[in-house]
């Protein structure tokens, strides 16, 4: 997101000297993407962060393939997901490709034993279920249901929930995840049309800053492994930082939705961009009020994406048998559109209460053996008619 925030304490001159009371230095840290391109935080720490202790082991977390090629439409019931109580073993990939992964996920138990650093992928959070405290080594945010969580790749974290409900959907995206940039004028301040803007995004605004020594378990993720990291001082020891490059929260109930006389298509609903895919906000909204409209979507043809549809709550007009916490793949190549009588249900309606997340990927999404365990079998042949 290109808008700069400061916390805590930081010299005037970034490089410069920046001196304890005791007279010794902070460690800087130069926080950056895309190589030293993209954006970027300064970082200052109570404590060199490279001093790992161990590394205890290594293992393989990457998706079993069900699927490497799926041109089937499906239906999966995500909240079959069982719960578990590890927050990382909770996370079940159901849906990928080697830009982004589609992950489902109900964590009964904080995640307070360990930190996680995600070094491939910035990652989206959006909860579903639950409420609580996201905390990170550059401050912490409360969350609750309907908030986007964007946590930048390489950002040390953990969670605390307030309860063990919860259910999340994560997109894991190995490009940077922005702000579209329709949205956003040549300085990258949003514009008067955008469905948000900056007072709706919420910055870190409480710092904790730790200055312990011992052994810090840190479970990093590089290339679908996941390394055992035994850090010498705590994660948390940074005392202020300002840039970029930082995490932060959106609601899905702070999207404020475009609507037209006629049916508006699915780019008005989008919300964060890649170079490999879209995220899009379906919310309550008005449906079109032209005299002679059909507020249902039309017939389309995904040719070059891949569409899955997160359904969160409400009333999804365009589907028959759908409830919350399903989701729907709809894969390139094939045509595909409202349910049959959803378009006659539709005429006449003046507003919908859905609620919505969908994702669409540029590259075709492979099925995963726990995506697949999900799949009711049959939602392709949802479209024929009834003799």
């Amino acid at each position: 997101m290109p808008f700069y925030h400061k916390l805590g304490k930081i010299p005037p001159k970034r490089h410069t000297q920046f001196r304890k009371p005791d007279g010794s230095l902070y460690s800087e840290e130069l926080f950056g993407t895309v190589g030293f391109d993209g954006m970027y935080s300064n970082i200052y720490h109570e404590n060199r962060p490279t001093q790992v202790k161990e590394i205890k082991k290594q293992y393989h977390v990457a998706p079993k393939i069900a699927r490497a090629n799926n041109m089937e439409s499906l239906k999966l019931k995500g909240f079959d997901v069982k719960p578990e109580n590890d927050y990382l073993d909770s996370r079940k990939t159901v849906l990928t490709n080697s830009d982004c992964s589609i992950i489902l996920a109900a964590p009964q138990q904080s995640l307070k034993n360990y930190f996680y650093k995600n070094t491939d992928a910035d990652e989206l959070l959006f909860i579903h279920k639950g409420s609580g405290k996201l905390r990170t080594f550059l401050g912490n945010l409360d969350f609750k249901y309907g908030d986007y969580l964007l946590v930048p790749r390489g950002v040390i974290y953990q969670i605390d929930f307030d309860t063990e409900d919860n259910r999340l959907l994560i997109v894991e995206s190995r490009n940077p995840i922005y702000t579209p940039k329709r949205y956003r004028n040549w300085f990258g301040q949003l514009l008067e049309h955008s469905p948000f803007c900056e007072r709706d995004i919420r910055k870190p605004q409480e710092l904790e800053t730790h200055n312990e020594k011992g052994e810090f378990l840190v479970k990093v993720k590089k290339q679908d492994d996941i390394f055992e990291m035994v850090y010498a001082k705590h994660p948390f020891d940074v005392v202020g930082y300002d840039g970029y490059n930082f995490p932060y929260a959106l609601s899905i109930h702070d999207f404020e939705p475009i609507t037209g006389r006629i049916h508006q298509p699915p780019p008005v609903h989008q919300t964060f961009e890649t170079s490999a895919m879209v995220i899009c906000s379906f919310v309550p909204r008005l449906f079109d009020y032209h005299p002679n409209s059909i507020p249902a979507p039309y017939n389309h043809s995904n040719i070059d994406s891949d569409e899955v549809l997160y359904y969160v709550d409400g009333d999804f007009m365009s589907r028959n048998d759908i409830k919350p916490g399903y989701i729907t793949l709809h894969p390139a190549g094939i045509v595909h559109g409202p349910h049959p009588g959803a378009a006659e249900r539709s005429i006449g309606k003046t507003e919908t209460e859905e609620l919505a997340v969908m994702v669409d990927t540029f590259k075709p999404l492979q099925v995963t053996e726990d995506g697949l365990k999900l799949s009711d079998g049959t939602y392709y042949q949802s479209w024929l008619e009834k003799e």
